[in-house]
């Protein structure tokens, strides 16, 4: 991994709800920019939505699996796919077992005791009381990391042991701004565009990328033509402030 990058593992259940998908999105999204690296565990649910918006985003993604790391016991098989996005974008796959080795139920406090030592900050996004995330986050305190949860409903068994874990002292996050603080990180690595350079759907469309939209998105909201959207686009790529990838576009 690159050492002038920040690490923050981001965790949490594999059956997540929306709200938690969401805010895995928004919390990711927002570090678009940043010197930062984010790990999880390449499982089902919230791991694999951090490794996909961290990609979409253009940050750095590392997986910590829990089996070998062959082809052909790569776990979760449903996930090779997203592996191979990962290396493809400059991310890495980590394990310390044997290549030919199997998954099994002993190896993910294994492969959790890993993320919590490489990551500054281990940030719970959703579990329960009792969950492979809450031994991560468990492990992180041991090691002397900061711990972040984001809060959720009190009638939620899903975001129970995130809200205990603010009960417990855990940083609320709510959004990457609340990561970015914790960090140390005042200001954003990308310079900020002159927008007296752009024309009006170029500043249209900059406005609209917040954060990371399809082309559908974006022309719903600047009101756009097709043609119109494109050309904004092109012309924004080729002054190297917005990059296309993953089905949609995004600032640099």
């Amino acid at each position: 991994m690159d050492e002038s990058k920040h690490v923050i593992a981001v965790v949490g259940a594999r059956r997540h709800s929306d709200y938690g998908r969401k805010a895995c999105e928004k919390i990711i999204t927002d570090l678009a920019g940043y010197p930062i690296t984010v790990i999880s565990g390449l499982a089902i649910g919230i791991d694999a939505i951090a490794h996909e918006t961290a990609i979409a985003s253009g940050l750095t993604t590392v997986a910590v699996v829990g089996s070998g790391l062959d082809d052909s016991v790569l776990y979760p098989a449903v996930n090779k796919p997203l592996a191979q996005r990962i290396l493809e974008h400059d991310g890495s796959l980590i394990s310390e077992l044997e290549p030919q080795a199997r998954a099994t139920k002993y190896t993910f406090p294994s492969r959790n005791r890993i993320m919590a030592g490489l990551a500054e900050i281990v940030i719970a996004v959703e579990c329960e009381l009792k969950s492979g995330t809450r031994i991560t986050t468990r492990l992180a305190t041991e090691y002397n990391k900061e711990v972040g949860a984001v809060p959720h409903s009190i009638f939620s068994e899903v975001g129970a042991g995130t809200n205990a874990l603010i009960q417990q002292g855990a940083h609320v996050i709510r959004d990457g701004r609340d990561v970015i603080e914790l960090l140390g990180l005042e200001t954003p690595v990308n310079t900020a565009v002159k927008t007296e350079t752009l024309t009006d759907a170029e500043q249209k469309v900059y406005n609209a990328l917040n954060t990371p939209k399809t082309k559908t998105m974006l022309s719903q909201e600047t009101n756009l033509s097709a043609q119109e959207l494109q050309s904004a686009i092109a012309a924004l790529e080729m002054k190297d402030v917005v990059i296309e990838m993953m089905g949609t576009v995004q600032r640099r």
